[in-house]
């Protein structure tokens, strides 16, 4: 096991983690002038260190590793309800949060993103108690599991990945499959989320229309460009990333 030192200023910073997470990160600590991340001893990141004036700091140790990636992943407030924790913490959720609880080690859907917290806020605003919820490329279940809190009155989830539609049933039970939003009754839902990319979400809207009912909302994100939607109602960005929320 490694451990590195990436020189990026805290503006860079969401869309540095991002990519050090899609290349396997161990764990994350932020130090304000750079971000030091621990990986696999072998893992390819030699480009990474180039372009960012790294360097390797030192072998790291599992008692290492493990105390930095808890370092990294304190409990933190999203949004005006939710209150975001690993496993390991055992703080109590601040006064009117809801305790949404994400093991960060987890491959997919950590909910450190910004395009993940910018879709927990969305869900805050659009979504209404007793709502039918698709989630779209569940990843982790983290979507679906905030939309249990706050009190969506049924919930199917999928993922086209097996192993990701795994990690989320074991999260939020069988009500994951793995497939897309074609397999589902049209018309049935009141919200579609995808948190993806841009051209899969452009690719799937059709099926996110068709799933949703004619006075549903579609939020969308998992992109920097402009949004691969119309009739937009709300955008939100952080960091250079977007989401979107759409009418059905």
């Amino acid at each position: 096991m490694i451990s590195v030192y990436l020189e990026c200023d805290e503006g860079g910073q969401d869309q540095l983690i991002a990519e050090l997470h899609e290349r396997g990160t161990l764990g994350i600590l932020e130090l304000g002038t750079g971000l030091r991340a621990w990986f696999d001893s072998d893992a390819a990141i030699g480009d990474v260190i180039e372009r960012y004036d790294g360097h390797v700091l030192a072998e790291a140790s599992d008692e290492d590793w493990e105390q930095r990636t808890r370092d990294s992943f304190p409990a933190r407030e999203i949004g005006e309800r939710f209150w975001l924790a690993p496993p390991w913490n055992s703080d109590p959720a601040s006064a009117g949060r809801l305790r949404l609880e994400i093991n960060p080690g987890l491959a997919c859907g950590t909910g450190w993103h910004p395009c993940t917290e910018m879709c927990l806020e969305a869900l805050e605003r659009h979504l209404r108690p007793g709502d039918a919820v698709l989630d779209v490329g569940t990843g982790s279940g983290i979507l679906s599991a905030a939309a249990e809190l706050l009190g969506a009155g049924r919930i199917v989830a999928c993922d086209v990945d097996p192993h990701a539609a795994g990690i989320a049933r074991s999260r939020i039970g069988p009500r994951v499959f793995t497939g897309s939003a074609d397999a589902v009754q049209p018309g049935a839902f009141d919200v579609v989320i995808a948190n993806i990319s841009a051209p899969v979400v452009a690719s799937l809207m059709p099926q996110f229309r068709a799933a949703a009912r004619t006075s549903g909302r579609i939020i969308v994100s998992g992109f920097t460009s402009s949004p691969p939607v119309e009739d937009v109602i709300e955008t939100l960005r952080r960091g250079g990333w977007l989401c979107v929320v759409t009418a059905a």
